[in-house]
C-alpha cells in the first residue's frame, strides 16, 4: 500500500491530479459549471454595477452641492426655506468675519418646459461672491460687463443650455407666480459642473422679479486668516439661538450634517437595490451547492479509490473545496468586469438616476474602486466557498470500504441533510423580525430572510420524505397501483431518496420563494399606492400653476376668481411649505389644507385614531415617515420654524404618505394662515355642482385671465401619471426580478439534467428487468413534475412568509410607510408553470442522453 501511496505523496503529483480532477470534471459537465458560473457572475456584476452607479452619482450629487458654496467657511441658514435679510448686517459686522455674501436660491419653473423639473436659480450679490465663489460669477458678452447687475440679465450653465435649447442673446420665461417673467440670457457659467443645471443672476433683481424684497436662503461667511472654524461656527450658533430662537441653522459646505442630509436622502433605495442586485448572487450560491453536491456523489466511488490509494482526508476537503472555488473565483472575475462595464454604460446613456428621482440632472463618471471591487469579489468567492463546504466536508468524511460500494449515494445527501440547523436558522429567522432596525437600516430584516431561505432549502429533504412517503402508502392502498408500475416505481423511487429530491428541490424552491416574495412587495406597494391615491383624491378637478417651482402660486385675488367660476360647488385650497426639523436629515414638507377637525379621517388617510385636541393647542397630522424619523408620537408635542420662530404644535394623529420619503406634516389652513400671514397658496381642488361636467370646469379654468399658467386635471389622469412614475422607479425592481426568475430556469434545468445523467446505472438496471425506455422517461417526467409541484407549493409558503418580512418589517423600517398584503396571482400562476414545464421537459431531455448509452454499458461499473 505505502508503495501505491508514495506517488500521491509529491507535490508535483498532487498538483496535476487536482487540475486533472477539476478540468475532467469541468469537461465532462461544462453546462452545470456554465450555470453556476454565469449566476455568480451576474449577482456579482449587477451588485458591483449598481454600487459604482450609486456611488458615481452620490459623490457627484454631493460635490456639485459643494461647488455651490464656494469657498465659504461657515454657512447661515433659516430652518424655513426663506429668511427675513435684516439679519445680514449682524452677520457681516461679526468679529472674525471677513466677507459675508447672501444668497437666494429659487426653483422657478421654465414656461412651456414641462420635463426636467424647475431651474435652479442661484441669486447673488456679485462684489461679495467674487471673494467666496467666483466660478458662479457669469462671463458676461464682450462689451456688456454691467450684465451681471442687469435686472433682465441671468447666466445659464451650459447643461442649463442645452436642456433648455437656447444661447446667449435669446429669452427664456420664468414662471412668477400666475405671470411670467422673461429674462435675456447674458452668458454662460463655463466653471459648472456637467450637468450641472443651474442659473446665476443678480440678487436685488431676483428678489424684485420673484416678488421675494428682503428674502434670503443664506448667507456664506469667509473668515478672517486665523480664526479658527469649529469655534466660530459654535459661538456663531449659540448667539443665533439665543437671540432668534430655533429660526436659523449654523453648518460648514460639505460638513457632517451636509453629507449627513444627502445620504440619507437616498440611502435606503440604494440599500435595498443592491440587496435585490445581490438576490442573483445567493441563487449562485446554492446552484454552488447543488453543483457539488451531485458532483460529490455521481464521484463517490472516485473519491473513495483514491482514499484507498493514499490521498488524505484534507487532501480530499481541499480538493472538493478548490473545485467551488474555481466557479467562485471565474464568476466573481467575469462579474467584476462585467459590473464595471454595465456601469459605464448605465452612466453613459442612463445618467446616475435609476429611477427614482434622487439623483436627476448630474452626469457622473465611474470610477473603479478597487476596495469595492475586492468586496463583491470576495462575495462572489465566499458564496461559492459556502455552497461547496457541505458536500467537501462529506467527501472527506466518508469511509473509503463503504463509498466504494455501489448504491451508496443517498447516504451523502442524508448526512447532508440534517433537522436541527435548519429547524435553528427557521427560529432564529423568526426572532430577528423583532429587533430594530441597524443606523435606520432592516439589516436584521436582511438576515431574517437569508436564514429563512436557508433553513427551508436545509428542511426539503425530510419534507420530501414526509410528503412522498404518505403518497406512497395512500397509493399503494388504491387499486390502481398494480396496474400502473411506472407511478408505483416514481413514487417508491421519491420517498426512498428524498436526499437527492431534496437538492433538486432546493433549486424551485429558492429561486421560485425569491420571485414570488419580490413579486407580493412589489404588487402590495403599487397597490397600496393605487388605493391611497384614489383616497387622496376626493374632488373632481385639481389645478395648479404649470410647474412645481417655489416661485409658483396662486395669489388671493386668483383665489376669489376660482372659486367664483359657474358649475363650482366647493373648493379646497393647498399651502405647501419647506421646513428643516434637524440639520442632519432632509427637509420635511408642511401641507397646509382645510381640514375636517370633527371627522380629521374625511381628509387624509390616518393610520390608527386621531385624538381629541386640548382645548387652545394647535393641532397637526404627520405621515408616518416623519413620525418615525423624528420619533414622534400622536399626543406629543413638536416644535415648526414658522413666521420667523419656533411654534408648539399637538400631534393629533398619523396619517399615511407616499409622496415623501422625508416626512410630511399637515395642518389647517386657517391655522396656517393666522400664523405666517401667508395668504399664497400653491393648488385647489375643486368639487362640481349640479348639472357642472369636468370638461366644462377645465375650460372655464383655462378661460380665466391666468388660466394660461394653470395646470388643470382630473383625479384619474393624476392617479396614472403617479403609478406611470411608479413603474419607473421600480424599472430596476422588475429587471432584477426578471433576472432572479431566469437565474432560478436555469439552475431547475441543471440540477434535473446533473441527476438524471448521474442516474444512468440506474436506468440500466431498470432495462434488464424489462422496464421499456418509454417507461422511463415517463419516471422521470412524472419525477420532475412531482418535485417541481412540491417545490413550488413550499416555495410559495416560503415566499408569502419572506414577503411578509419585506412588506412588515424591511419597508417600514426602509422608507418608514406601511402598505397592505397583495398577492399577485397572475405572475406567480405563470412562473410556476414555466418552472413546471422547465423542470419536466429537462428531464425527458436529460433521460433520453441517459438512456443512449445503452443498457449494457451503463452498468459495466457494477460488474
Amino acid at each position: 500500500m505505502s508503495e501505491l501511496s508514495a506517488p500521491l505523496a509529491s507535490p508535483a503529483t498532487t498538483r496535476l491530479l487536482s487540475r486533472w480532477l477539476l478540468l475532467g470534471e469541468w469537461r465532462a459537465h461544462p453546462v452545470r459549471a456554465f450555470v453556476a458560473i454565469l449566476a455568480i457572475a451576474i449577482g456579482v456584476s449587477l451588485g458591483f454595477a449598481i454600487h459604482l452607479i450609486n456611488a458615481a452619482a452620490f459623490n457627484e450629487f454631493s460635490t456639485a452641492v459643494k461647488s455651490l458654496s464656494g469657498q465659504a467657511d461657515v454657512q447661515v441658514a433659516g430652518r424655513e426655506a426663506l429668511f427675513d435679510e435684516s439679519i445680514y448686517p449682524w452677520l457681516a459686522q461679526r468679529d472674525g468675519v471677513a466677507v459675508a455674501s447672501p444668497v437666494l436660491e429659487l426653483q422657478a419653473s421654465v414656461a412651456g418646459k414641462q420635463d426636467g423639473g424647475p431651474l435652479h436659480i442661484l441669486a447673488l450679490d456679485v462684489f461679495r461672491a467674487g471673494f467666496i465663489s467666483p466660478d458662479l460669477i457669469g462671463a458676461p458678452a464682450e462689451g456688456q460687463p454691467f450684465d451681471t447687475l442687469a435686472d433682465d440679465a441671468i447666466f445659464l450653465s451650459p447643461a442649463a443650455l442645452r436642456w433648455l435649447g437656447v444661447a446667449q442673446g435669446d429669452t427664456i420665461a420664468l414662471q412668477s407666480g400666475t405671470g411670467q417673467v422673461p429674462l435675456r440670457v447674458a452668458g454662460s457659467l463655463q466653471r459648472a459642473r456637467a450637468g450641472q443645471r443651474i442659473a446665476v443672476m443678480d440678487i436685488g433683481a431676483a428678489q424684485w422679479r420673484f416678488n421675494k424684497l428682503g428674502k434670503l436662503s443664506r448667507i456664506d461667511l469667509k473668515l478672517r486668516q486665523g480664526v479658527n472654524r469649529d469655534a466660530f461656527q459654535a459661538d456663531l450658533a449659540r448667539a443665533l439661538e439665543a437671540q432668534y430662537l430655533g429660526r436659523f441653522q449654523v453648518g460648514q459646505p460639505n460638513d457632517e450634517n451636509q453629507n449627513s442630509r444627502n445620504n440619507n436622502l437616498s440611502r435606503a433605495y440604494r440599500v435595498n437595490l443592491t440587496v435585490l442586485a445581490l438576490v442573483a448572487l445567493f441563487t449562485g450560491a446554492f446552484l454552488v451547492f447543488s453543483t457539488q453536491a451531485l458532483s460529490v456523489i455521481r464521484r463517490r466511488g472516485q473519491f473513495a479509490l483514491l482514499r484507498v490509494l493514499g490521498m488524505e482526508r484534507g487532501q480530499l476537503l481541499r480538493q472538493v473545496l478548490l473545485e467551488g472555488a474555481s466557479l467562485g473565483v471565474v464568476g466573481a472575475g467575469l462579474g467584476i468586469a462585467g459590473g464595471y462595464a454595465m456601469a459605464a454604460v448605465a452612466l453613459r446613456f442612463f445618467g446616475g438616476d435609476l429611477g427614482a428621482g434622487y439623483f436627476a440632472g448630474v452626469q457622473p463618471q465611474v470610477q473603479f474602486t478597487p476596495v469595492a471591487a475586492f468586496v463583491y469579489f470576495a462575495l462572489g468567492l465566499g458564496v461559492a466557498l459556502l455552497g461547496c463546504a457541505a458536500p467537501a466536508l462529506e467527501a472527506a468524511r466518508a469511509a473509503p470500504a463503504i463509498a466504494l460500494k455501489s448504491g451508496s449515494e443517498e447516504v451523502v445527501t442524508t448526512r447532508l441533510a440534517k433537522t436541527w440547523p435548519a429547524l435553528a436558522c427557521l427560529l432564529l429567522a423568526g426572532v430577528l423580525t423583532f429587533l430594530p432596525p441597524v443606523f435606520e437600516l432592516p439589516l436584521f430584516g436582511y438576515l431574517s430572510i437569508a436564514l429563512l431561505l436557508i433553513g427551508a432549502i436545509a428542511l426539503m429533504p425530510q419534507l420530501a420524505a414526509v410528503v412522498f412517503r404518505v403518497l406512497q402508502r395512500a397509493w399503494l392502498r388504491t387499486d390502481t397501483s398494480s396496474h400502473a408500475p411506472v407511478r408505483s416505481l416514481t413514487l417508491a423511487r421519491l420517498a426512498n431518496a428524498s436526499g437527492q429530491a431534496g437538492i433538486a428541490l432546493g433549486g424551485v424552491l429558492s429561486s421560485f420563494s425569491l420571485m414570488v416574495a419580490m413579486a407580493i412587495m412589489v404588487s402590495s406597494f403599487r397597490v397600496s399606492v393605487d388605493d391611497w391615491l384614489l383616497q387622496i383624491l376626493p374632488a373632481d378637478v385639481y389645478t395648479r400653476t404649470t410647474a412645481s417651482g417655489g416661485t409658483a402660486g396662486l395669489n388671493p385675488r386668483e383665489q376669489a376668481a376660482i372659486s367664483a367660476l359657474p358649475g363650482v360647488a366647493r373648493v379646497d385650497f393647498q399651502r405647501l411649505r419647506s421646513l428643516s426639523l434637524a440639520p442632519d436629515r432632509p427637509n420635511v414638507m408642511l401641507l397646509a389644507r382645510p381640514i375636517n377637525l370633527p371627522d380629521p379621517g374625511k381628509s387624509m388617510v390616518l393610520v390608527g385614531e386621531t385624538l381629541p385636541v386640548p382645548a387652545g393647542a394647535k393641532p397637526v397630522w404627520l405621515s408616518e415617515a416623519a413620525a418615525d424619523l423624528y420619533n414622534v408620537k400622536p399626543g406629543q408635542q413638536i416644535a415648526l420654524p414658522l413666521a420667523g420662530g419656533l411654534h408648539q404644535f399637538f400631534v393629533a394623529g398619523i396619517w399615511r404618505d407616499y409622496a415623501r420619503s422625508s416626512g410630511a406634516i399637515q395642518m389647517p389652513l386657517d391655522d396656517y394662515r393666522a400664523l405666517t400671514g401667508d395668504q399664497d397658496v400653491s393648488d385647489a381642488a375643486l368639487w362640481l355642482g349640479k348639472d357642472a361636467t369636468g370638461d366644462e370646469l377645465q375650460q372655464r379654468l383655462k378661460a380665466l385671465p391666468f388660466g394660461a399658467s394653470l395646470e388643470v386635471s382630473n383625479p384619474s389622469a393624476i392617479r396614472a401619471l403617479s403609478l406611470q412614475i411608479f413603474d419607473r422607479s421600480f424599472a430596476v425592481t422588475y429587471l432584477l426580478e426578471a433576472i432572479a426568475i431566469v437565474i432560478g430556469l436555469f439552475g431547475v434545468a441543471a440540477t434535473f439534467s446533473a441527476q438524471t445523467l448521474a442516474r444512468a446505472r440506474e436506468f440500466g438496471m431498470l432495462r434488464h428487468v424489462g422496464v421499456t425506455r418509454g417507461q422511463i422517461l415517463s419516471i422521470l417526467a412524472l419525477e420532475g413534475g412531482a418535485l417541481t409541484a412540491l417545490g413550488i407549493a413550499t416555495g410559495f409558503v416560503l415566499g408569502l412568509l419572506i414577503s411578509f418580512v419585506l412588506v412588515f418589517i424591511v419597508n417600514p423600517q426602509s422608507f418608514h410607510w406601511t402598505m397592505q398584503l397583495h398577492l399577485p396571482w397572475p405572475l406567480i400562476a405563470s412562473v410556476a408553470a414555466a418552472l413546471l414545464t422547465a423542470a419536466a421537459l429537462t428531464a425527458l431531455i436529460a433521460g433520453r442522453q441517459a438512456l443512449s448509452a445503452g443498457p449494457i454499458r451503463a452498468v459495466r461499473e457494477d460488474w
